[in-house]
This record gives C-alpha cells, structure tokens and sequence, in this order.
C-alpha cells in the first residue's frame, strides 16, 4: 500500500518539454511562414540557480538582504528557456547590436510580442501572472 502510493510520485520532471510559440508574424521564413520560438521547461533547480544568480545585496531599514531583481531574473528565465532562437549566436548578438545574449530579446522583440513569449515560458514551467492569479482569487 506505501509502494503503491509512492509510485503515484515517481514521474518524470516536466524539465526539457519543448513547445513551439509563434510571437509575431514579423519572423518569417523565405516562404512567407511565421517562424516559431522554441521555448523548453526548466527544473526548479535550475530556476534556483537563476534565482541565485539575480539577487541584489539591499540595506531595508538598515538591515542587510539579499532581494531578487525581478528584471534580470525574467531576463536569465527568458534566455534558460527559448531554445530557437538562439540567443547566443554571435550572428543574431551582432544584428541586434548587443554583447550580452541576456539583451537580445528587448532588442528584438516589442512589448507585446515580449509578453506573448513570456506568457507562454511561464506556462511551460507551469506558473502563472499576477494578473490570473488575481482573477483566481477574485472568483473563489
């Protein structure tokens, strides 16, 4: 009966899932096809290690902490998951006149377009914005 209820919890992390998004139509290719972002699932252990990376040292009311910097933290997430493009290519860094991969995508994309992506790299990694969480709440 332990087993049985043990088993009910050994399943595979959704880490590595791969989703094909289209963002904008802007993208296409020479046949005229909107292009996909390929965007993949992370493990919270490597959502740890982002989170780590992004945390600033802040003195609030002359006490020391460590705080998470929301805009890097989204930046690391966004380049963690989109897999096509890829961020790193030196071609794609050059065209959009960045050094730091971790810029590409505010350069590349427009607000809306970025929220698209973000939208759907959350709900890959099965989390949800503050908006739907808000709305969740006002109707329970």
């Amino acid at each position: 009966r332990t087993m049985s209820k043990l088993k009910a919890f050994l399943q595979p992390s959704v880490a590595g899932i791969t989703q094909e998004v289209i963002v904008s139509e802007r993208f296409k290719d020479e046949e005229g096809k909107p292009q996909p972002f390929v965007i993949q699932a992370i493990s919270q252990e490597d959502n740890e290690a982002l989170a780590e990376q992004c945390r600033k040292d802040r003195i609030i009311d002359g006490i020391p902490m460590k705080m998470l910097d929301d805009t890097a933290y989204s930046k690391h997430l966004m380049l963690a998951c989109v897999k096509e493009p890829d961020l790193k290519d030196s071609e794609l860094c050059r065209y959009y006149g960045v050094v730091d991969p971790l810029d590409v995508l505010s350069k590349m994309l427009s607000i809306g377009e970025y929220q698209i992506l973000t939208k759907e790299v959350m709900q890959i990694n099965g989390l949800k914005s503050k908006q739907e969480r808000l709305k969740e709440a006002k109707n329970s």
